[in-house]
């Protein structure tokens, strides 16, 4: 296990911890008035982080089962050239979403209607946890990097299933230090809460454009590390 890899692993986890699901929600669950449930919150973000768990579970076994079978063609030059073409792909294509040019938060603000619209049970917060996780499968780049790191890192089953459950950890851990920080001192945590909803709403345009810009750099950077194309400093 190295260095390079807990560190991509690590950045990765804490982009997906900016999601819809593990921030947006959590922020807007945390702003509802009355006396803020722990466990009720906790249920939520417990719900979304074994959700990832289980799909990362399924991808890494699936892609373990396919690089078996293909004899360790994952490794070869022809196939990193291409992850690092990937990557730098996903990192341009990120520009476009500079939050320069003026973007709809129309899907923010059902999501946040959604979120503060429930009478706030355990089943409904699961159901609102399951709900934002399915939508968001289709969009989970850095997660789906991770899988891809972790696949073909050679590790052992146990060592993957321990970083997968530390990535998803990790994925909710600022909500989770937003919640103690809410129960602790709620008149300061408030309006921090107050001008990071405000901030989700302007800035949601610009949202994908980092998550494609971070996931892309890791991305491109395993590779070329892989293809030992920078020097000996960023090899893993």
């Amino acid at each position: 296990m190295s260095v390079g890899l807990l560190l991509s692993l690590a950045g990765l986890a804490l982009v997906d911890s900016t999601s819809i699901g593990t921030l947006f929600i959590p922020v807007w669950l945390l702003l509802a008035p009355g006396k803020v449930s722990v466990r009720r919150i906790l249920t939520y973000l417990g719900t979304i982080a074994t959700f990832y768990f289980a799909v990362g579970l399924l991808l890494v076994w699936g892609g373990s089962r396919l690089a078996d079978a293909l004899g360790g063609a994952l490794d070869n030059r022809p196939v990193l050239w291409a992850q690092l073409a990937l990557g730098i792909g996903l990192f341009a294509l990120s520009f476009r979403y500079d939050g320069k040019r003026p973007r709809r938060s129309g899907g923010v603000l059902r999501w946040r209607d959604r979120a503060t619209a429930g009478d706030s049970s355990p089943r409904w917060l699961v159901g609102l946890a399951l709900l934002a996780a399915l939508a968001e499968v289709a969009t989970m780049l850095p997660y789906l990097g991770a899988v891809g790191l972790l696949t073909t890192s050679g590790l052992g089953a146990g060592a993957v299933v321990g970083l997968l459950a530390a990535y998803c950890l990790v994925m909710v851990l600022p909500a989770v230090l937003l919640l103690a920080s809410r129960v602790a001192w709620p008149r300061l945590v408030e309006p921090l809460l107050a001008r990071l909803n405000a901030w989700i709403v302007r800035t949601s345009g610009s949202v994908l454009g980092w998550v494609l810009g971070i996931a892309g750099f890791l991305l491109a950077r395993d590779a070329a590390a892989r293809l030992e194309l920078l020097g000996t400093w960023i090899r893993r």
